[in-house]
C-alpha cells in the first residue's frame, strides 16, 4: 500500500497537455503539488506546456528513464489492459485506474482481465473507476477537480477513505472549509483488487494517521466482510464508517454505482458492532466523531457537564446526552456551592448549570473548571449573543481543556461575526457544532472507543475517572456500536 500513498515516483498514462482532460487535470495537479518526480505518458505527444512548465511526454511506461512506483491510468477502458501490462513491464508497483467503463456497466470480463494483467507483474491496482488518493503530507493528488472547484483540506491525523468518488470530493471541500484537518484521502470506485480492508492495515500503522473514516456502500465479494471484520478489528487506531444504502431502494442505487453488494443493513450493523468499529448515522457526524477521537482519543466517559448561557439550550443538550446513553448527573454539594460563589445568583448551580443572559465570559471558564472535577466531559452552549459575552471566550474554553485534560464539545449557533470569530478561535483545539445532537454523538464516539481500549487492557482516560465505559451504563443506542 504504501506505493499508492507514499511513492518516490509517479507517472500519468493518458497525460495531456490540455487541462480540460482528465489525463491533463491530473497532470497538472501533481506538477503543481507532489513533491517529487512526475512522468507524462501519451504516445500522441512529444512535448506540451502543463501549468505554464514545458513538460517531456513519452511514448509508453516502458520508455521512462526509471520504473514508476505508481501510474495513474486515465485512458480509454478497453485499452487499460495493456496499458497496466507495459506498466508492470516497466517496473510499476501499483496502478491507479481512474477510467470508467468497467462492472459498473456490465463489463466485468474487462476488469477481470485489467486485474489478472496486473497480478501477472505483482502489481495491485486502485480501481478501477475512482479518483485515486489524496495525502496531504506529499501533495500526492490524483483528483481531476482543480482546487478552485473542490478545496483540499490541510493536512491532519484523519484519514477518509470513500467507495463514492463524488463524495470524497464533496466531504474534503466541507472538510476544507470547516478547518478539519484531513491528511489522507482514498477512493476505492468498483474495488477490483485494492479494499478498504488493505488500506485499514496499512493505516493502523501509519505515524501520520491517528483516526480512519470510512465512507462505505457495501462489499463486493463474499471474502471482504471477513477481511474487513478481522482488519478492523484488530487495527490500533479507532475506525469510524458511515454505510450508506441502509434502504432497499438506496442499497439499490448503491448496487447499480460502483457494483457494490449492499445487502441488509442489519448484515452491516452486526459486523461494525462485532469489528468494534463506531458507526455514524451521515457524513457529517463521519466526521465529527473522527475529529472528536483525533482530537481527545479514547476516554472513559460516563457523566458529562453541560453548561450553557441558555437554560433552554441546556435542555436539549442534556436531552441529546441521554439519548446516547451518557449521564447528566446533579454536581455534588461542594460543588454547586462553590459555583455560587462565582456565579451569578440567579444562575442555575446544578447539571446543567445555567449562567443565564446576565453572565459574562469569566463565568464560563469557572464552571467548565469547577463541574469538570466531578464529571468526565463536558458539552458547552456558546451563545455569545448576550452583552457579557463575546468570542474571547474561547481562551476561558481551551484553558480549561489545558488544565483537565477532559473532552469538551462546544455547540455554537449563529451567523454573526462574533459567532464565527469564536468559532475560528476554538476550531484547531476543540470540536464545534451546530445542534446538540451533534455534540452528543461526537462526545459518543470518544466514549465508546474508550470503552474498546479499556476492554483491551489499554488506557482510556484521566486517572480520577472510575467508569467502565460499557460497563458504566453506555448503551448501543441506534448508529451506535458499543465495542466488544
Amino acid at each position: 500500500m504504501r506505493e499508492f500513498l507514499f511513492p518516490n515516483s509517479v507517472a500519468v498514462v493518458g497525460a495531456s497537455p490540455k487541462a480540460d482532460s482528465i489525463g491533463g487535470q491530473i497532470l497538472l495537479q501533481l506538477l503543481k503539488s507532489f513533491k517529487s518526480r512526475v512522468y507524462a505518458v501519451n504516445p500522441k505527444y512529444r512535448r506540451g506546456e502543463v501549468g505554464g512548465v514545458e513538460v517531456q511526454f513519452y511514448e509508453s511506461a516502458t520508455n521512462l528513464p526509471e520504473a514508476p512506483e505508481l501510474v495513474v491510468v486515465a485512458t480509454p477502458a478497453e485499452i487499460t489492459p495493456r496499458v497496466v501490462d507495459d506498466a508492470g513491464r516497466a517496473g510499476a508497483k501499483a496502478a491507479i485506474v481512474v477510467s470508467g467503463g468497467f462492472s459498473e456497466i456490465g463489463r466485468r470480463d474487462l476488469e477481470n482481465e485489467l486485474v489478472k494483467t496486473a497480478q501477472k507483474h505483482g502489481m495491485r491496482v486502485l480501481g478501477p473507476n475512482c479518483i485515486g488518493v489524496y495525502n496531504a503530507f506529499n501533495g500526492l493528488d490524483t483528483m481531476f477537480l482543480p482546487v478552485e472547484k473542490a478545496a483540499r483540506p490541510p493536512p491532519g491525523p484523519i484519514a477518509f477513505l470513500s467507495q463514492s468518488g463524488a463524495v470524497m470530493t464533496a466531504a474534503l471541500d466541507w472538510a476544507a472549509g470547516e478547518g478539519i484537518g484531513v491528511g489522507i484521502a482514498v477512493n476505492f470506485g468498483n474495488r477490483a483488487d485494492v479494499t478498504e480492508a488493505d488500506f485499514i492495515e496499512f493505516l493502523a500503522n501509519s505515524k501520520e494517521i491517528s483516526v480512519i473514516a470510512l465512507y462505505l456502500e457495501g462489499f463486493r465479494w463474499k471474502g471482504d466482510a471477513a477481511r474487513f471484520l478481522k482488519v478492523a478489528k484488530r487495527s490500533s487506531k479507532p475506525v469510524v464508517v458511515y454505510k450508506a444504502g441502509r434502504g432497499s431502494d438506496s442499497a439499490r442505487a448503491a448496487a447499480s454505482h460502483t457494483a457494490a453488494m449492499a445487502g441488509a443493513y442489519e448484515m452491516y450493523h452486526a459486523l461494525f458492532r462485532q469489528a468494534g468499529v463506531i458507526e455514524a448515522d451521515d457524513l457529517v457526524e463521519l466526521f465529527d466523531m473522527a475529529k472528536a477521537l483525533a482530537v481527545y482519543g479514547p476516554r472513559r466517559v460516563d457523566s458529562v457537564l453541560v453548561v450553557s448561557s441558555s437554560g433552554g439550550m441546556g435542555v436539549q443538550i442534556v436531552d441529546a446526552v441521554n439519548s446516547v446513553g451518557l449521564r447528566v448527573p446533579e454536581l455534588p454539594e461542594e460543588g454547586r456551592e462553590e459555583l455560587r460563589k462565582y456565579l451569578l445568583p440567579i444562575a442555575t448551580v446544578s447539571n446543567p448549570v445555567d449562567l443565564t443572559g446576565g453572565g459574562n465570559n469569566a463565568h464560563f471558564g469557572k464552571a467548565l473548571e469547577i463541574g469538570l472535577r466531578y464529571t468526565d466531559a463536558a458539552v458547552v452552549a456558546a451563545l455569545i449573543h448576550p452583552p457579557g459575552y463575546n468570542e474571547d471566550v474561547a481562551k476561558e474554553i481551551i484553558d480549561v481543556l489545558e488544565k483537565h485534560k477532559k473532552p469538551i464539545i462546544v455547540v455554537s449557533f449563529g451567523s454573526s461575526p462574533q459567532t464565527k470569530a469564536l468559532e475560528e478561535a476554538l476550531r484547531s483545539r476543540v470540536v464545534v457544532v451546530n445542534t446538540p445532537r451533534r455534540a452528543a454523538r461526537a462526545l459518543l464516539a470518544v466514549a465508546l472507543y474508550g470503552s474498546k481500549v479499556d476492554h483491551r487492557g489499554g488506557k482510556g482516560g484521566d486517572e480520577h475517572n472510575t467508569s467502565q465505559g460499557v460497563d458504566s451504563g453506555i448503551s448501543p443506542p441506534p448508529g451506535g456500536v458499543v465495542p466488544k
